[in-house]
């Protein structure tokens, strides 16, 4: 299961996470070699299905009879030019793939920052959720979709109010949109997490929103990532309008740290260049042993399609 809240489960989780933090420094890798990250240039469905391949594909994750949450970025009520939300043909790509699986149950799902009638009708996953028979879209806006739980190890940030599919999920595939953020300088795929917490107002009122969101990392942890960097909101994020730099890749890995970080060197963020480490949120995330930021101790594949 992706979240477990019993005391076996979190131990176990918390082992596996580091675990991979302690694996042996790498270095870039070549096509033919695999690899647990990877970067993918090209038309952005086409670099997706790669990039899912070269991690040992969707069977790798999703197994017959799991339930599947799905958490693009979409909780804006703007067409998918404006670069804001997670581009809706990938999100359906994701989706089918997890149906062709066999997946009892695929949830594709986000809290909208603004009315979900407007965000429907105006960013295009709707349309792109409708040709992928087997999946179901639905934003969960109402508190009754959540359950508030303990974070054990969080440090600032102690409970959260949690959607109640997510807990209940067997898989957790985060699939952020690449773009500037006015308060933690990107958003990618630690961030997107907060998508799934009612009260995350309170990350930026009550708490530290960089460890806010470290501590939230300790428990949700997405078994794979795939951040949209097909059109990057290099300014002016999250929400635009901003510049679009049409990077056209896609950056997909086990770890969302780790993917963050590589994502972070990959285009300038609000005119300037950044390293990991200078991205508080992704700095908070490694001092609790969840990934590497350091980029010559992260092994990833480039590719092209």
């Amino acid at each position: 299961m992706a979240v477990k809240l019993t005391r076996r489960e979190f131990v176990r989780a918390s082992a596996a996470g580091l675990a991979a933090a302690s694996l042996v420094p790498g270095t870039v890798c070549g096509q033919g070699e695999a690899a647990d990250l990877v970067v993918v240039e090209g038309e952005i469905i086409a670099a997706a299905r790669k990039a899912i391949s070269s991690l040992g594909g969707i069977s790798r994750f999703v197994k017959a009879g799991a339930k599947v949450l799905i958490k693009p970025n979409i909780s804006f009520a703007t067409a998918v030019e404006r670069g804001a939300n997670t581009t809706p043909e990938l999100v359906a790509e994701v989706a089918a793939q997890c149906v062709a699986a066999g997946a009892k149950e695929v949830l594709v799902t986000d809290l909208p920052l603004q009315p979900e009638t407007l965000c429907l009708w105006r960013n295009g996953v709707k349309d792109a959720m409708a040709k992928v028979p087997g999946a179901r879209l639905q934003y969960l806006s109402d508190e009754r979709f959540y359950r508030e739980v303990a974070i054990p190890q969080g440090r600032d940030l102690k409970k959260a109010k949690l959607m109640k599919p997510l807990l209940e999920a067997d898989v957790i595939i985060n699939i952020p949109r690449a773009k500037t953020h006015n308060a933690t300088v990107v958003t990618l795929g630690l961030k997107n997490l907060m998508g799934v917490a009612y009260d995350r107002k309170s990350f930026h009122a009550l708490h530290k929103l960089d460890q806010a969101i470290a501590d939230l990392a300790t428990l949700v942890r997405p078994q794979l990532t795939i951040i949209d960097a097909s059109k990057v909101m290099v300014d002016n994020g999250p929400g635009g309008p901003g510049t679009l730099a049409p990077l056209n890749m896609v950056v997909a890995g086990v770890n969302p740290l780790e993917a963050d970080a590589v994502m972070v060197s990959l285009t300038s963020w609000e005119g300037r260049k950044y390293s990991p480490a200078q991205v508080k949120h992704l700095q908070a995330a490694h001092e609790r042993g969840l990934g590497r930021i350091d980029l010559g101790q992260i092994k990833y594949s480039r590719l092209k399609v």
